[in-house]
């Protein structure tokens, strides 16, 4: 049995995880940034305490940080059992073991949480989902959706992909998608369909090899950009 969950799960990633995960360079992180399905991860919260403009969108911050809390600790073990009895679909390098891994996440998550009170009163969290987004056009330089999109493909269609990242693009000048894998370390079974449809379309559209990898042959990621010329 591969690793699966019957709906998306509060888990969050660490700065250093999305700097690896995404190709984030200095010039990247200076820029007006998008996290859509950041979830708890501590991201915005680091970025911001060093200068960055950052802000996270996801359905997950109608929520109080109690209940978030709550949230995160009714998941935790969830996730770690599925990881513990899937251990052979990941790569033990960036983690040296499951003890670590669950470390490493619950305290992205605590990070999350102490900055999460004032950072949703200064709207740096906003509740909000795919594929449509309360953003302006162009209200940033660049969007990055970890662990969201692609990820949970067995339960949203190729459609709901498609509108998604139309939606990113619209938003935001460069979209960064990251894995391109499902549940179960397998890639998407979308992702063909997604890059064959939206280059037509006249997309930007490129899979890309990144430093990061946890599951298996998932170190690689989507990088889009609207055609050229599109408002």
């Amino acid at each position: 049995m591969s690793f699966s969950l019957e709906k998306v799960v509060p888990w969050g990633r660490t700065f250093d995880e999305y700097v690896a995960m995404f190709s984030l360079e200095s010039d990247d992180l200076s820029q007006r940034i998008l996290g859509c399905g950041d979830g708890p991860a501590c991201f915005n919260a680091t970025l911001t305490s060093r200068g960055g403009a950052v802000i996270s969108i996801d359905p997950l911050y109608q929520f109080t940080e109690q209940e978030i809390a709550g949230r995160i600790d009714e998941t935790h073990e969830l996730v770690m059992e599925q990881t513990r009895q899937n251990a052979d679909e990941f790569v033990w390098s960036h983690f040296r073991s499951i003890e670590e891994l669950g470390h490493v996440r619950m305290g992205a998550m605590h990070g999350f949480l102490a900055d999460y009170p004032q950072g949703k009163s200064a709207g740096r969290y906003i509740s909000g989902e795919l594929p449509k987004l309360p953003c302006r056009n162009d209200e940033f330089d660049l969007a990055l959706c970890s662990h969201f999109l692609f990820l949970y493909s067995s339960h949203y269609d190729c459609e709901f992909h498609l509108q998604s990242l139309r939606e990113l693009c619209r938003v935001a000048r460069e979209v960064r998608v990251f894995p391109v894998m499902e549940l179960g370390s397998v890639r998407s079974r979308h992702i063909a369909a997604v890059v064959s449809e939206l280059s037509a379309e006249g997309y930007k559209a490129s899979i890309e090899h990144v430093s990061y990898e946890f599951q298996k042959d998932g170190n690689e990621m989507l990088r889009l950009m609207r055609p050229v010329g599109e408002p």
